[in-house]
């Protein structure tokens, strides 16, 4: 059976802040926009236990912010594909044919804001022991360790977040680091010190699991190339992620840390395809830069598609 064919003016892939943020602007510039989304909609900050830095919430917590998002984009007329995974695409200066397990999209202008996705604990033993003692969300799998003893594993802001949180549960969690500092935000690294259930291990890394059916230790290697396990229940990681972009290495430009290369107005090599987030190379990555990127591509995209249908008026393209 064919597949169903749109064309929405607008196309984003991605639901988290940037695409959800596009689709609001592109919607309210009353273009046909549709965001695409093969996950949770939201993205990352639905792991995020709460956001005390974007404006207009002294404090707010990621699944909150992350609805009153999808809500106001509705709200503003936009359409979501959820849980619709891309199988293929194709992207030209003249067309830009995306294929989904459901449907084929061949919109007019197209905003990349496909996010990060989180790397995984570099050991062999991490494919056996996921989702029985290995974890990368404490929001979704903290409860199951209530009574028990965790570690952390990282030194970011999404580390510590998590170590806090998970103090909920566990009667003890051991954040594990391999640097002698940690990124965090000072405020947060202040709560973590001061709360009594949690142990830093600095310069440490793990690099190997140990259990049955599930988790039951974790092996250290120290700053000396020492060795030694200790007893976990649980372990959660947060180790950095990296872009989504594998699928348009073919059609755009990325740099070498697989970023879509774009500058401050979002616009890509390819005409008509705009890049918003954390898949944009930049230096800077927050919530509230993303918010930023999704509102510049929407608009360049409205500017790209006005001057498609000037072209047309006249006869000829303003890209050619």
């Amino acid at each position: 059976m064919d597949k169903q064919i749109k064309e929405p003016e607008v196309l984003v892939i991605g639901a988290g802040p940037a695409g959800l943020t596009a689709g609001i602007y592109a919607a309210r510039s009353k273009l046909d926009t549709l965001i695409l989304e093969d996950e949770l909609v939201g993205g990352q900050i639905r792991d995020a236990r709460f956001i005390e830095n974007f404006p207009g919430f002294n404090r707010i917590s990621g699944v909150e912010l992350a609805d009153h998002m999808r809500e106001q984009s509705i709200s503003a007329g936009v359409e979501l594909d959820e849980f619709d995974s891309i199988l293929s695409l194709n992207l030209t200066d003249d067309e830009k044919i995306i294929e989904t397990a459901r449907f084929i999209y061949r919109p007019q202008a197209l905003i990349i804001a496909a996010g990060m996705r989180r790397k995984k604990l570099p050991i062999p033993e991490e494919k056996q022991f996921h989702g029985n003692g290995i974890h990368y969300c404490e929001l979704c799998d903290g409860h199951l360790y209530e009574g028990k003893e965790i570690a952390v594993i990282g030194g970011g802001g999404a580390a510590v977040g998590a170590a806090i949180a998970l103090t909920k549960f566990a009667t003890k969690v051991t954040i594990i680091h391999r640097s002698n500092s940690f990124r965090a935000d000072k405020k947060d690294q202040d709560a973590l010190f001061n709360n009594p259930k949690i142990e830093v291990i600095w310069s440490t890394k793990v690099v190997g699991a140990v259990g049955d059916k599930i988790l039951h230790a974790l092996v250290l290697e120290m700053a000396d190339s020492s060795r030694r396990k200790i007893t976990v229940d649980g372990a959660f990681v947060y180790i950095g992620s990296s872009p989504r972009t594998e699928m348009y290495v073919r059609d755009l430009k990325l740099d070498s840390y697989g970023n879509i290369i774009a500058g401050e107005s979002c616009e890509t090599n390819i005409p008509g395809v705009f890049v918003a987030g954390d898949v944009r190379t930049k230096s800077v990555r927050q919530l509230t830069t993303a918010v930023s990127d999704g509102t510049v591509a929407a608009i360049m995209a409205e500017q790209y598609i006005n001057n498609l249908r000037r072209g047309k008026l006249y006869g000829k393209s303003v890209y050619n």
